[in-house]
């Protein structure tokens, strides 16, 4: 018999730091400064009419992570992965929420099986799941490599939303025992699970976490 599974979302639920931050941080401080900066002008327009609710927050997010994964063009998959061992180092790491974590690790002390599911980049979101111990598994965001080279694309959609929650089903080959998220974009995903849990939730998941009778934390 398969063990139950608990499934946590990353940003702003195990962790109070972000992706785009410490990739921002990484190239600037790497020989990318340049290229960044003209990344960050480009795209600050929309971040500002995003940040004034004139563009939906999810989309433009979005947007920004799959703009933001061509400035890794061109790095091969061991620059990759070590870019992505000090994004969790200085940005997402240091920002932990302990007491998400302590729900977590319990969960795998009680022997379920953990997965983190995130729109992060998947060498990252691996990178933090390394920091947990082994077995437990990273669903993010692929990157594509071509001939062990980042394309500067993406290899599949986001992971966020009802896309997180359909990945989560195929791999689990059906719902999770257990789901933790801070936002509604996880409403699909903790909608699915035997037990919602929202961490920090942000208003719109408040409430329906306060409707269902759901876990806050």
């Amino acid at each position: 018999m398969n063990p139950p599974a608990a499934v946590f979302d990353l940003e702003g639920t195990l962790t109070a730091g972000e992706t785009w931050k410490g990739v921002a941080r990484y190239l600037r401080t790497h020989g990318k400064k340049a290229a960044y900066d003209r990344f960050f002008a480009l795209h600050l327009p929309g971040a500002l009419l995003t940040k004034a609710g004139l563009l939906p927050r999810r989309w433009y997010q979005s947007r920004w992570m799959r703009h933001l994964a061509g400035l890794l063009a061109g790095m091969d998959a061991g620059s990759v992965a070590a870019m992505a061992e000090w994004v969790v180092a200085e940005e997402l790491w240091p920002g932990r929420k302990e007491k998400t974590l302590r729900r977590l690790l319990a969960y795998r002390d009680a022997g379920y099986r953990i997965v983190l599911a995130s729109g992060t980049y998947q060498p990252v979101l691996a990178a933090f799941a390394r920091r947990l111990g082994e077995g437990v598994e990273a669903l993010g965001t692929p990157l594509r490599f071509r001939n062990g080279v980042a394309t500067g694309r993406l290899a599949g959609p986001i992971n966020v939303g009802r896309a997180k929650a359909e990945a989560v089903r195929r791999l689990l080959g059906g719902p999770p025992a257990v789901a933790a998220g801070d936002t509604a974009a996880d409403l699909p995903l903790l909608g699915m699970a035997g037990q919602a849990l929202a961490v920090d939730p942000d208003p719109r998941l408040a409430r329906e976490a306060r409707r269902r009778g759901w876990t806050v934390l």
